[in-house]
């Protein structure tokens, strides 16, 4: 939502600022120094990416406006989650909860969980570490570097899509001035006509680089910020889970697990230690 916002803002700041000057923003509208921008900045995109990560890009800016990141419910809602589930594993066993974790959607205790039920990377991350544990064995270090294997390739993955983003961003001035030079060509060939008609032409050139650094520093490169910080955010939602699953794995007690899964939470979002006691026991105000 805020990427609209700030998008709004931006754009609206400018075109207001340019009509209160005294500008025609009639002006501003020339759809052929789009085209020339708009077309060339998707070639390059085209021939700077594989289509698997220009699939990855496209899904990732609908998912950035709607992205709302892990709040302190969130994580309030996982801890818990994780410790009714391993209170049942220590009461009888692992064996347990293997319904739970066979069809999370189903369970009592997971299901509340509407974020991490909803997260189908986070909820597999977490399901299939478990069905290891479940086929026993499996000592605790080689369940860490499991799931620290499986969160480095989530990022080599996924950090492309920003760093892209970045250098098409960084691209589009450049490709403005492009589109200007091909208007002032335009204008040395209609230099006869008259300063009218050579005025125009030289505004339209313009209106070419303005464009151009408008898009990359106004709306590409915030926007790549926008989706690298939420990979950090999805990584450190990863994290937290590996947490708590390790601690429990190495004999910790449910209640150690989750603290120490708390301790991984960035500050702004991390419940204190009473928060969270309060809500593992019910009381949730």
């Amino acid at each position: 939502m805020f990427i609209l916002v700030g998008g709004a803002v931006v754009l609206v700041s400018v075109v207001v600022g340019f009509m209160l000057s005294g500008g025609n923003v009639m002006l501003l509208f020339q759809p052929y120094e789009f085209l020339v921008i708009g077309g060339a900045a998707i070639g390059s995109l085209l021939i700077n990416a594989p289509l698997s990560t220009i699939k990855k890009i496209i899904a990732a800016i609908p998912g950035a406006i709607s992205f709302k990141g892990s709040h302190k419910e969130d994580y309030l809602e996982l801890l818990k989650a994780f410790n009714d589930l391993f209170l049942v594993a220590q009461r009888d066993g692992l064996i347990a909860i293997e319904k739970h974790i066979e069809k999370p959607e189903e369970s009592e205790i997971l299901s509340r969980n509407k974020k991490f039920i909803k997260d189908n990377f986070a909820r597999s991350f977490f399901c299939d570490t478990m069905k290891v544990m479940l086929s026993g064995g499996v000592p605790a270090h080689e369940i860490e570097a499991l799931l620290d294997t499986e969160i480095e390739t989530f990022e080599m993955e996924q950090k492309p899509i920003p760093a892209i983003l970045n250098k098409t961003g960084d691209a589009l001035p450049g490709l403005g001035i492009v589109a200007a030079v091909l208007g002032i060509i335009i204008t040395m060939g209609a230099i006869s006509e008259g300063a009218e008609t050579v005025g125009h032409h030289v505004a339209s050139a313009l209106v070419g680089t303005f464009t151009g650094i408008l898009l990359s520093y106004g709306f590409v490169g915030p926007l790549a910020g926008n989706i690298e910080q939420n990979l950090e955010h999805q990584v450190r939602y990863l994290e937290t889970i590996k947490a708590c699953i390790v601690a429990y794995a190495k004999g910790n007690p449910p209640i150690i697990a989750v603290e120490i899964a708390r301790r991984t939470i960035f500050t702004d979002e991390r419940p204190t230690f009473q928060e969270l006691e309060n809500y593992i026991r019910g009381k949730k105000d």
